[in-house]
């Protein structure tokens, strides 16, 4: 199935502006393949109300191994730039007009077949807190998982600490994920035995973290891993969606909410069918979509998401060569 690209800008609401520019992340967008595969062109994103840097990535496409996404594309992997500015990205001067200093570019593949490109954008102020790291293996080198890269926002002691910070197979949040070859969601970092980082975490005001795997053929797996803290989150919401023993439907695995602490018993019953709602056309189209209206989303994770007073939505699939995996959530 072919996207849709965007052509213009979507008006913003008062709430998402809000609720933007709050987060640790500012701006989420997504880019797919044109239809040659030879570029990578803007299919769609959130910016809140940074309007003007939407009007100038529309406008851009990016060969293989170029500019950001460009690179995750080439890298088959995550790419973190720490520092937009003296850097191969083309969009650093509309980047730094509107306050944006990091980008984050992770691929969606499917076996070898690359879907699409997400990147998220973060900027620095004196309040921001979080963390978007990315961990690496190769089993021909080491037994245990250390750190490439990362963003800490003002976080300088975590981000030292994680440098000399190394995960065996199965042990804290990237081991468990590089173990499991599934996205997880840790969550009430204070209270978990499965973060080691817990209590570093926790003084600074990080509480749940996000994991997404990325192995490849090579045998080397990378984790990217999104920390939340509580001031400025990454997101309002998490939840990973998987599909059932039958593969018709798509059933609740995992969440945290700031919102609501029974997300596993308000979605026990629930199914998500191949095209229903945000989530469903994730996984019929296997290409992430964002959704800045959640109250145009009418299946039972739109209702709830919106019954919490949520406002936006990203879901991500995780997919191999057999097809998806999970679909990842979050929500602003």
């Amino acid at each position: 199935m072919s996207p849709t690209l965007a052509h213009s800008t979507p008006p913003i609401s008062p709430a998402l502006v809000a609720r933007m520019s709050r987060t640790f992340v500012r701006v989420v967008e997504i880019w797919v393949p044109s239809k040659d595969g030879t570029k990578l062109q803007f299919l769609d994103g959130l910016y809140g109300p940074l309007a003007e840097f939407r009007a100038v990535s529309e406008q851009m496409r990016f060969g293989f191994d170029e500019d950001l996404p460009g690179k995750a594309w080439a890298a088959g992997r995550p790419i973190i730039l720490k520092r937009l500015e003296n850097s191969q990205f083309n969009r650093a001067e509309a980047a730094r007009a509107v306050g944006l200093t990091c980008g984050v570019a992770a691929p969606v593949l499917a076996g070898d077949r690359l879907t699409a490109v997400v990147v998220l954008f973060c900027g620095d102020d004196d309040a921001h807190i979080g963390a978007i790291e990315l961990w690496h293996n190769d089993p021909s080198t080491a037994h245990k998982m250390s750190l490439v890269n990362g963003y800490y926002g003002t976080a300088d002691m975590f981000e030292l600490n994680a440098r000399y910070t190394k995960f065996p197979r199965g042990f804290g949040l990237p081991g468990r994920v590089w173990k499991s070859g599934m996205p997880l969601i840790v969550k009430d970092l204070h209270h978990s035995k499965a973060f080691l980082r817990w209590q570093e975490a926790t003084e600074i005001g990080i509480n749940r973290g996000l994991g997404i795997p990325y192995p490849h053929a090579s045998g080397e797996t990378w984790v990217l891993t999104l920390l939340s803290a509580r001031d400025t989150p990454i997101a309002r919401r998490f939840e990973i969606w998987v599909p059932n023993a039958e593969h018709d439907a798509l059933i609740f695995h995992a969440g945290d909410c700031d919102q609501s602490t029974q997300l596993a018993t308000d979605y026990g019953a629930v199914r998500i069918a191949r095209g229903e709602g945000t989530i469903g056309q994730v996984w019929a189209t296997s290409i992430p979509a964002v959704r800045d209206n959640l109250a145009a989303d009418t299946s039972s994770a739109g209702r709830s998401a919106v019954a919490a007073g949520l406002e936006s939505m990203v879901a991500m699939p995780v997919m191999n060569d057999a097809g998806l995996k999970a679909v990842v959530a979050w929500y602003f």
